[in-house]
């Protein structure tokens, strides 16, 4: 049997990322952190009790982030993040199956390597190698 890669995350954009993080917080609780303009003005939000490194505490919870629309990136729409033991590996996978990779993958410090596809059906979802 194949390894099964697990949902890990997931994304949206945001026309405004201080207002979604409001909303977010105030409708659900959610804890959101903005990481700034070094960090592409990206804003990680946990959706539930977290640990000293920021994963979840209750198995099956997972964190995302908010990220700032642009003109520039396709495929704006709210989307999840699978973690892969390589990823150079599973753009290959992604390729072969017919879906097509948005890139090269880019760093991301103290988190790992991260990279963007588009499925079959016109999906964008992404890929994660946490960093070890």
């Amino acid at each position: 049997m194949n390894k099964m890669n697990p949902v890990v995350h997931f994304e949206m954009p945001a026309e405004d990322i201080k207002r979604m993080a409001g909303f977010y917080s105030t409708v659900f609780g959610w804890k959101a952190e903005l990481l700034g303009e070094e960090m592409g003005n990206y804003v990680t939000v946990a959706t539930g009790e977290t640990d000293e490194k920021g994963f979840p505490k209750i198995p099956g919870t997972i964190n995302g982030g908010f990220y700032p629309k642009s003109k520039d990136m396709p495929a704006q729409c709210p989307s999840i993040v699978i973690a892969v033991d390589d990823i150079r590996e599973s753009m290959q996978k992604v390729a072969k199956a017919r879906g097509k990779v948005l890139g090269e993958p880019m760093p991301i410090p103290g988190v790992g390597t991260y990279v963007s596809f588009i499925d079959t059906e016109g999906n964008r979802v992404s890929l994660l190698q946490p960093q070890m």
